[in-house]
């Protein structure tokens, strides 16, 4: 095997691999005296079929697959030897001309990941906004979930259900005088206007009381889960065994005890963390975008322009599907357009802040282990349909790539929650509308970097933004906290390793 360097422009490398037809030729003789002992053939003991017959058989698939394992051999040793560290997939091609018997010319293209002089981590200061849960907030939050856990007693048998009262009925459900499966139910709970059963069938108990027996119809919805009942007429009967009120719920300790807590103190502290949870998401958010602009001062290298299209591909992928819900999605799109260039500020600055970040993990000890890994890998896996999850994961286990994609978002937010303990924070209390001011400033701080930052070029002139285009789309604002995540393949099937002779991407 001979290797020689075509391209060496900025972060871009190239190369041609040129394998010999020896090298190849010696490598199918090997693989079928490793097959042949397998083969077995009419007229001859297993293993013992003739190599020229196995050739004579089995030869193109045995080339074929020979080939693609010597070029992903070839491409791994350049890799190893030039030390070179890929921003994306390597592009791996054959030449067209190739035929079996002659030497495989192989051309491998890459972008490598720049030298970052590691950002220092002294004197980062950071301010932290936290939002306060008051009591009554609590107070309020408890009062919620009593009135989704709500009591009933027993009414004066001449009560008539009427709208919020609950009944205890027994019911036969029949399609054409026969009774169908799942259609039976006893000392069934009903509230009327609930809405839990099929429409119609809640109204026509209005006014019914205890101990009254009648038949009502309905129609089963025609995109019922239930295909044998999806759009058919249906009769129930049905019996009210009782006729129920709502009661006052009182919130105490017997309130707490009926939710399986020990007190309604036990109560109040949950929900105080709950609350404080829901305002956690956007104070991280804001924490991270301070820093991240943080470490961008100041650093300003070449990053790969296959990590860039990819991140703005994400992005634009996004706005175009936020501008096509806006009620003037033509308006939005040609905005979208005319902005194109900032976006891909966006993109870049994101990429560069990512491999600073990167940079940061690795002369830290930042790791992630390898159990988080497989609860990623097993969360990842459940986007598949259940015959293709063992795929994946084999997919993920095999290609380092697509392993380090996966990785990436959890590995990022280690890093950030190592460079959390290493700043200097001050705490501040602030209204959730305060807070989130603060993000939407920080927002639109990064639109202007990335402004100054995109290519420049003459623009016509823009109209007046249209009604709910003044703002830009939540894409172009989100920071740039997170690299992208592995992507999905739309028809929910686990990938396919590409033979290494094709390109890959």
């Amino acid at each position: 095997m001979q290797t020689k360097q075509t391209t060496n422009e900025g972060l871009k490398r190239g190369y041609l691999i040129t394998i010999t037809a020896g090298e190849i030729a010696l490598k199918i003789d090997a693989e079928i005296k490793k097959v042949a002992p397998q083969i077995k053939m009419p007229g001859f003991r297993p293993g013992k079929v003739p190599a020229n017959l196995v050739r004579k058989m089995h030869g193109e698939q045995l080339h074929a697959q020979t080939l693609n394992d010597t070029i992903r051999e070839s491409v791994d040793g350049l890799l190893k030897e030039e030390e070179l560290r890929p921003a994306m997939q390597p592009s791996i091609a054959l030449n067209e001309s190739y035929e079996e018997g002659k030497d495989a010319e192989v051309s491998v293209e890459l972008e490598v990941l720049p030298v970052v002089e590691t950002p220092s981590t002294d004197g980062l200061k950071l301010e932290k906004l936290v939002v306060p849960v008051t009591d009554e907030q609590i107070e309020e939050a408890i009062t919620g979930i009593a009135g989704q856990n709500k009591s009933y007693k027993d009414a004066a048998k001449t009560k008539k259900a009427s709208e919020g009262n609950q009944l205890i009925i027994d019911f036969i459900g029949k399609l054409d005088g026969e009774e169908f499966e799942g259609g039976k139910a006893e000392d069934a709970a009903l509230v009327i206007g609930s809405g839990t059963f099929i429409p119609g069938f809640e109204e026509q108990l209005i006014g019914a009381k205890t101990g009254d027996e009648k038949t009502i119809t309905v129609t089963f919805p025609a995109d019922y889960q239930a295909e044998h009942l999806a759009g058919k007429d249906a009769t129930f009967d049905i019996t009210v065994k009782a006729v129920k009120v709502e009661t006052d719920t009182v919130i105490d300790d017997e309130f707490a005890k009926n939710l399986g807590l020990d007190s309604i103190e036990k109560l109040q502290e949950i929900m105080k963390g709950q609350l404080e949870q829901q305002t956690a998401g956007l104070t991280r958010t804001q924490m991270k975008r301070s820093l991240l602009d943080q470490l961008a001062a100041g650093h300003d290298f070449e990053v790969p322009a296959t990590m860039v299209d990819a991140e703005f591909e994400q992005i634009w992928t996004q706005l175009q599907q936020e501008a096509a819900k806006e009620e003037d999605p033509e308006a939005a799109l040609k905005q979208i357009e005319d902005e194109k260039d900032d976006y891909l500020g966006i993109a870049e600055r994101r990429v560069r802040l990512g491999l600073l970040l990167s940079e940061i993990g690795q002369k830290n000890s930042v790791e992630v282990t390898q159990q988080e890994m497989s609860m990623l890998v097993q969360q990842a896996s459940q986007q598949y349909r259940e015959e293709d999850r063992e795929r994946f994961m084999q997919y993920i286990q095999q290609d380092p790539m697509a392993a380090a994609q996966l990785r990436a978002p959890l590995y990022e937010d280690k890093v950030v929650d190592f460079l959390f303990d290493q700043a200097e924070v001050t705490t501040r209390e602030v209204t959730v509308e305060e807070l989130q001011a603060a993000i939407e400033a920080e927002e639109e701080a990064e639109v202007a970097k990335a402004k100054k930052a995109a290519p420049k070029k003459k623009a016509p002139a823009k109209k007046a933004p249209t009604k709910k285009s003044a703002a830009k789309p939540a894409a172009a604002k989100k920071a740039a906290t997170k690299k992208p995540a592995a992507k999905k393949p739309a028809a929910k099937k686990a990938p396919a390793k590409k033979p290494a002779a094709k390109k890959a991407n």
